[in-house]
């Protein structure tokens, strides 16, 4: 295993409010997100991520991490189970974010394995099954929380995500800029700021591609991912 690092400086980390991991994720609501943050006031039951900041700011691994969580309850994997996986993961591979780390082979091998090891202890027969019978299930699973996002190649841990995929393939999350917003453009510009400037100028994409030196067809795909999460 190689060793995994945090990010030394905070301003790098990225910062979201649950409200922007509710909106890029397409999530209902904030209250689930919290309780995999902190916990739930009225269970004994504790987190599943060991978060970057206190309060209500999310950081670009919190927000992996999160996805990750999102799509395994989507297979109707136990929390019990995720958590008590997350907490062996982050023992075994001494790194803070083990749901933020790439699905090569060697990964995806481990953490099925310490699923399975999980989903046994929690007597969850699902999770068990699909963590031990169901390899190419498992593969697509994974492949599915990393599809677009970057790893980095010294550390493994997820560097950058592009949340609108191939349909809006130059949108990019990457926590050195705007402190995570999605940005586009090789001078990166956040596409919530483009937008607004785009309703101001009345729907003028040239002219607003004029005020911040970028192509009209990176205007043109910054409004239509702005819309998009609105939908």
């Amino acid at each position: 295993m190689r060793a995994h690092t945090a990010v030394a400086d905070p301003l790098l980390a990225g910062f979201f409010t649950l409200r922007d991991v509710a909106r890029l994720l397409n999530m209902d609501n904030t209250a689930r997100i919290r309780g995999w943050l902190d916990g739930w006031s009225k269970s004994a039951s504790g987190p599943i991520i060991d978060r970057d900041f206190n309060g209500r700011t999310v950081s670009f691994l919190d927000l992996m991490e999160i996805r990750f969580v999102d799509h395994f309850r989507r297979q109707k994997v136990t929390m019990p189970t995720i958590r008590r996986a997350a907490d062996n993961l982050r023992k075994e591979w001494k790194v803070k974010h083990p749901l933020a780390v790439e699905n090569s082979d060697t990964y995806i091998s481990d953490r099925r394995s310490i699923f399975a090891q999980a989903a046994k202890a929690e007597n969850d027969i699902q999770a068990y099954d699909l963590a031990t019978n169901q390899y190419e299930m498992w593969v697509a699973i994974e492949d599915i929380v990393a599809k677009s996002v970057a790893f980095d190649p010294k550390t493994a841990i997820a560097k950058t995500w592009r949340p609108g995929g191939l349909e809006y393939p130059n949108v990019v999350i990457d926590p050195r800029f705007a402190f995570g917003c999605p940005v586009i453009g090789e001078r990166p510009t956040p596409t919530a700021t483009i937008f607004s400037q785009w309703k101001a100028e009345d729907g003028n994409t040239s002219r607003v591609a004029g005020w911040f030196k970028l192509d009209v067809t990176n205007v043109d795909e910054a409004v239509k991912f702005e819309l998009s999460l609105a939908a």
